[in-house]
């Protein structure tokens, strides 16, 4: 996590709607890996009962994030999305959007780090996936995500903290992967049964001059 120590104690002290500002930066091509988990964890360890409000509030944050690059990446094209990305992650992103756009959003929207979403919702835009589909599986995947880890903060935080101090932030909320993954892939099966019985395609609203199938 990249964040200076006064940009840090700033948004300590705005609480809750620190992860308004945090998850705008996050969600940008210079990601901040693990600083939403972070504040979370630190936060929900502090004030427990409060757990709910901050994981809602990470929840806004994340997603106002990957609104507004979804917004310059649908401006910008497909250009925009391979200037800003490695080669080897467009080719891999494509592959696994063009098979199921909504999964991939939403698998990534639940992995934590180093598990970068920023690809995905760059590949959203440039395909000009059709927004609500694209809002409902970012906010679904991180709500998940971040209610999970809300939940843990708050009743094993002083732990959390302690494997954070020792062993590096990714370590510990590597380890709740299991269970962000096996919530996403349980609500993939319920959401494609769902599509498969209204006979409705994933791509349906994609236009053709988009990713590639």
């Amino acid at each position: 996590m990249s964040v200076g120590p006064a940009i840090w104690h700033w948004i300590m002290r705005l609480g809750g709607f620190g992860f308004i500002p945090l998850g705008i930066a996050d969600a940008s091509v210079v990601p901040l890996p693990g600083s939403m988990d972070v504040l979370l964890v630190v936060l929900a360890s502090r004030q427990k009962a409060l757990w709910p409000f901050y994981s809602a509030m990470a929840t806004v944050g994340a997603v106002l994030g990957a609104y507004f690059m979804y917004r310059v990446a649908r401006k910008g094209g497909e250009e925009t999305f391979e200037k800003k990305t490695s080669p080897r992650i467009v080719k891999r992103v494509q592959r696994l959007f063009a098979r199921s756009g909504f999964g991939a959003l939403l698998i990534s929207a639940l992995l934590p780090p180093p598990v970068p979403m920023v690809p995905f919702v760059m590949a959203a835009g440039a395909a000009k996936y059709p927004l609500k589909k694209f809002l409902f599986a970012v906010t679904i995947g991180r709500f998940i995500r971040y209610s999970v880890l809300g939940f843990f903060a708050a009743r094993y935080g002083g732990t959390i903290l302690a494997w954070i101090t020792k062993l590096g932030h990714p370590i510990p909320i590597l380890i709740m992967t299991l269970v962000f993954v096996a919530s996403g892939i349980g609500l993939l099966i319920l959401w494609r049964r769902h599509r498969r019985g209204h006979g409705t395609p994933d791509h349906a609203n994609v236009p053709a001059r988009g990713l590639p199938r």
